[in-house]
C-alpha cells in the first residue's frame, strides 16, 4: 500500500513549490473533505454551521466579564490598557492557538479513523491533515468576525496594520501542517502519543504567551519564549489587531523560515511512513 511513496525522490519531498504542486492537484479532493468536515461537524444541529460564529462571539462576551469586572486584569503593554482591552488580547491570543490545538488534538487518530482511506493504493494520504488545517483555519476566520467588531467597539475603528494579518496567517498554516503531518504519522505507530497530547497542549498554551506579554518575561527565560514560533505568531498577531505596531520584519522572517523548515520535515516524514500504515493498522 501507498510503497511507491518511497520512491519519490527526496528533492520533491523537500522543495516547498514541489509541496504545493502536489497538493494542489488534489485540490479539488481537498476542497470537498474540507467541507464535508466542517458541515460534519454541526450535522443534526439546530443552529447547524451557525455554532462557528456563536461559539466564538459566547467566548468574547465571558472574557469580557471575567476578565473586565470580576478579575480584573492587564497585560500592562501601555498605561491606557483598559479592562477590555486585556479580554480581547486573551481572546485574540487563544483563537491562534485555538487553531493549532484543533489540529494537534486530532492528529494522533487521524489516520487510524481513516482505515478505509488507507487500503485505498490510489488515495493520497497525505491530504488528510490538509483538510484537518482547512477547517481549523475556517473556524480561525469565523473567529476574527467577533474579534475585530469588539475591537472596532472599544477603539471606534479597526486598525489599518490589519493589513498584516495574511502575512501571519501563512507560518501559522505552515506550522499547522507541520504539527498535523509529524503527529497523525507518529500516531500510526505510538498509540500512547493520543494520551500525551493533551499534556502537551496545556504545555504549548502556557508556552506561547497567551496570558501574558513576551516582553514581559524574566530574561532567563526570553530565549527559550523566543524559539516558540506560536508564542512569536501570536504576539505579532496581537500587534496588528490590538496594539497597532509596526510590523517586526525580523522576528517574522526568522519563525517564518522555522514553521517552513518544520513543515517540510513533517512532510518527508509523513510521506516516506506512509506506506507502512496498512501493516500497522
Amino acid at each position: 500500500m501507498n510503497s511507491s511513496s518511497n520512491k519519490v525522490p527526496l528533492s520533491r519531498l523537500i522543495l516547498p513549490w514541489k509541496i504545493a504542486g502536489e497538493l494542489y492537484r488534489h485540490k479539488t479532493l481537498i476542497y470537498q473533505l474540507t467541507k464535508r468536515d466542517i458541515i460534519s461537524r454541526y450535522r443534526g444541529s439546530y443552529l447547524g454551521i451557525f455554532w462557528s460564529l456563536l461559539r466564538p462571539l459566547c467566548m468574547l462576551c465571558v472574557f469580557g466579564v471575567m476578565f473586565g469586572y470580576i478579575f480584573p486584569s492587564k497585560l500592562g503593554r501601555f498605561p491606557s490598557e483598559s479592562k477590555i482591552d486585556f479580554a480581547l488580547t486573551l481572546f485574540c491570543g487563544l483563537m491562534v492557538f485555538d487553531m493549532i490545538g484543533e489540529c494537534l488534538a486530532r492528529a494522533p487518530t487521524l489516520v487510524l479513523v481513516s482505515a478505509n482511506y488507507v487500503t485505498k493504493v490510489v488515495f493520497p494520504l497525505e491530504i488528510l491533515p490538509v483538510t484537518v488545517v482547512g477547517a481549523a483555519f475556517c473556524h480561525l476566520l469565523i473567529s476574527l468576525i467577533p474579534l475585530l467588531i469588539g475591537v472596532a467597539i472599544v477603539h471606534g475603528s479597526i486598525p489599518l496594520t490589519v493589513v498584516y494579518l495574511p502575512l501571519i496567517l501563512v507560518p501559522l498554516i505552515l506550522l499547522c501542517l507541520g504539527v498535523t503531518w509529524f503527529f497523525s504519522s507518529l500516531g500510526v505507530f505510538f498509540r500512547d502519543i493520543n494520551s500525551l497530547v493533551p499534556v502537551l497542549m496545556t504545555i504549548l498554551m502556557y508556552a506561547s504567551a497567551i496570558f501574558y506579554s513576551i516582553d514581559k518575561v524574566p530574561p532567563l527565560l526570553q530565549p527559550v519564549v523566543h524559539l516558540n514560533p506560536l508564542a512569536i505568531l501570536i504576539h505579532l498577531w496581537r500587534n496588528a489587531i490590538m496594539w497597532r505596531l509596526p510590523f517586526e520584519w525580523a522576528r517574522y522572517g526568522a519563525h517564518f523560515a522555522i514553521c517552513a523548515g518544520f513543515m517540510v520535515v513533517s512532510y518527508v516524514i509523513f510521506m516516506r511512513t506512509k506506506s507502512a500504515f496498512a501493516d500497522v493498522i
